[in-house]
């Protein structure tokens, strides 16, 4: 849930008058709840960026050459999305984050039943088998540690493929286990991306490599970036709302 501002400026750098970050403590008052908010500056950012996050705290990221005191006031001009934000996170679902015998996760796209071996030793689910001591209770750790092995064997080699491809030169590529983003560029040519990409579907998957490959070109998210993205990724739109509908089960 994010909301965000075009940042126009000719200033090469913050004003020294303001702290970097922004003290704590602050609050906004939206739809009569007092929001905790902090401020922080991106040196990627292009625009004021409003994100409201899972643990009902605000966050306002603010561009490298911007203004505090203007990320404060784009704030309290959005008080009445924020209030709407919190209504639709007060009524999400709760969603399990154990993962257990009987239940199902995502992988590779679709939603996959975990299965006890009949030793009680591994947990198999789509042709996999995991050992675990034990298929009882929660086997997320052992699952999830499985999963980041498979992604960080399988995600590089297809970020290598596509900048190939596309003629993008990169410098590394690394496969992490991010919290609010699938995937990130670095000015200095470094791709990360978050090792869930091997729960989504193939098409997923080599649309985030391609949105970051192309941060390669611009880094930004103005017309010309999506107009880079869509010239190697012409169906992004339909990734985009499968993420949307999608992101919170894939925690």
């Amino acid at each position: 849930m994010q909301l965000d501002l075009q940042f126009l400026t000719g200033r090469k750098r913050p004003p020294k008058s303001e702290p970097n970050p922004a003290p704590e403590g602050e609050v906004l008052m939206a739809g009569g709840q007092a929001v905790p908010v902090t401020f922080a500056r991106s040196q990627r950012a292009r625009r004021y960026i409003l994100r409201l996050k899972s643990d009902g705290t605000a966050r306002v990221t603010v561009p490298w050459r911007g203004s505090l005191a203007e990320g404060r006031r784009f704030a309290e001009r959005q008080t009445a999305w924020l209030g709407r934000q919190l209504v639709r996170l007060a009524n999400r679902p709760v969603l399990p984050t154990d993962w257990r015998i009987g239940g199902s996760i995502y992988f590779r796209g679709e939603p996959v039943l975990l299965e006890a071996d009949p030793s009680g030793r591994a947990v198999r689910f789509a042709g996999q088998s995991v050992r675990v001591a034990v298929a009882t209770g929660d086997v997320r750790p052992t699952i999830e540690k499985n999963l980041r092995k498979l992604a960080a064997r399988e995600l590089p080699p297809r970020v290598l493929e596509l900048a190939a491809l596309h003629a993008v030169a990169i410098r590394r590529v690394s496969v992490r286990n991010q919290r609010s983003r699938w995937g990130s560029c670095s000015r200095s040519g470094t791709i990360s991306l978050n090792w869930r990409l091997i729960q989504t579907p193939d098409f997923v998957r080599d649309y985030i490599i391609l949105h970051e490959l192309m941060h390669v070109r611009q880094m930004n998210h103005s017309a010309r970036f999506w107009r880079e993205v869509a010239a190697v990724c012409p169906g992004y739109e339909e990734a985009e709302r499968w993420i949307k509908l999608h992101s919170a089960l894939l925690r």
